[in-house]
């Protein structure tokens, strides 16, 4: 077997358990009642965790045989695999619209990808990653903030899909530093980076697992499959020297693609939340149910007697029985 073929294969095998770690995770997030950021008594949710790492471990081994700008355009098939699986595996069918979003959001970072033309490897100062560092930290904190003051949970949970997406594409910026200064003779002298690129992780993690709460799964799926990938090609075009193919042209070409591809979370983020008339509300949202709710408190009144034929009238706060 060829390089090449075999960098597709383990691309496209990395894309599979990607998709299966996110329809787990939307699993554990729309049944459990626990945690939302970290259910880490939740068995199932560990499964995720494993073919999250399953995931990144062959999209490295993809790298190490294929180029860049054929194995991450083949990344963003994670989300059109998803939607099949889902509705193969736990009967979660998806609608037209939110096809057409998947398709159009994964069209879109596709070319954005291939467009990449990567520069020669140029390592990161120490200015500068603790500058990336504290600025990532901000916008993460900023989009964790704002997605909490959100009332709409499709909304909140995209917001909470683009700061996991935020932090997994600079963990990939740090990853790719860190693999360039390691050396056998001095294992532990990048130990900054690793710290940073393993906290930036977990929290992309715990990010991803809360946006799956009351929204599915296409629409934080598909956020974090296009911001991490653009994150990371934003850090390579200012602090690594990239740039983009075929000069001006190949520019316009991106941000036509970058176009199409938010015009596809849009029409995901759209699908959510428009449901149908008396279809039941996700389980485990917060802040969207505005009818009572079990264990809220209901007084009901004692029935004298026995009577053949009892009418019950509900009121605000007591049952009354009467003949």
């Amino acid at each position: 077997m060829s390089p090449l073929l075999l960098s597709v294969l383990l691309a496209l095998v990395s894309a599979v358990a990607y998709a299966a770690a996110a329809i787990v995770q939307e699993r554990v997030a729309a049944s459990a009642a626990g945690p939302r950021y970290a259910p880490l008594r939740n068995p199932v949710w560990w499964v995720s965790v494993l073919l999250n790492g399953l995931g990144a471990a062959l999209h490295v081994a993809a790298l190490a045989y294929g180029p860049l700008s054929l194995v991450q355009p083949l990344g963003a098939l994670t989300i059109v695999f998803a939607l099949p699986m889902a509705a193969l595996f736990v009967g979660r069918r998806a609608g037209r619209r939110a096809w057409r979003g998947a398709l159009m959001a994964t069209v879109g970072l596709a070319g954005l990808l291939s467009l990449a033309d990567g520069a020669e490897p140029r390592s990161l100062a120490d200015g500068d990653r603790w500058l990336l560092t504290v600025c990532v930290l901000g916008v993460v904190a900023g989009l964790f903030t704002a997605a909490h003051l959100i009332g709409r949970s499709a909304l909140r949970s995209v917001v909470l899909a683009a700061a996991a997406g935020v932090s997994f594409g600079i963990a990939s910026v740090f990853t790719k530093s860190v693999a360039e200064e390691w050396t056998p003779e001095a294992p532990l002298a990048e130990w900054t980076g690793l710290l940073v690129l393993s906290a930036l992780a977990v929290t992309g993690l715990l990010l991803s697992q809360a946006s799956y709460r009351g929204a599915g799964l296409a629409a934080p799926l598909a956020t974090v499959t296009v911001v991490n990938p653009v994150v990371a090609a934003a850090v390579g075009l200012t602090l690594f020297g990239e740039s983009f193919r075929y000069g001006a042209a190949g520019t316009v070409a991106a941000l036509i693609s970058g176009a199409v591809a938010a015009g596809g979370l849009i029409q995901l983020t759209l699908d959510r939340m428009t449901v149908p008339a008396g279809a039941p509300s996700a389980s485990g949202s917060e802040g969207d149910s505005a009818g009572p709710e079990v264990g809220q408190g209901v007084d009901v009144g004692a029935v004298p007697g026995s009577r053949p034929n009892l009418e019950v009238e509900v009121r605000s706060r007591a049952v009354a029985g009467r003949s």
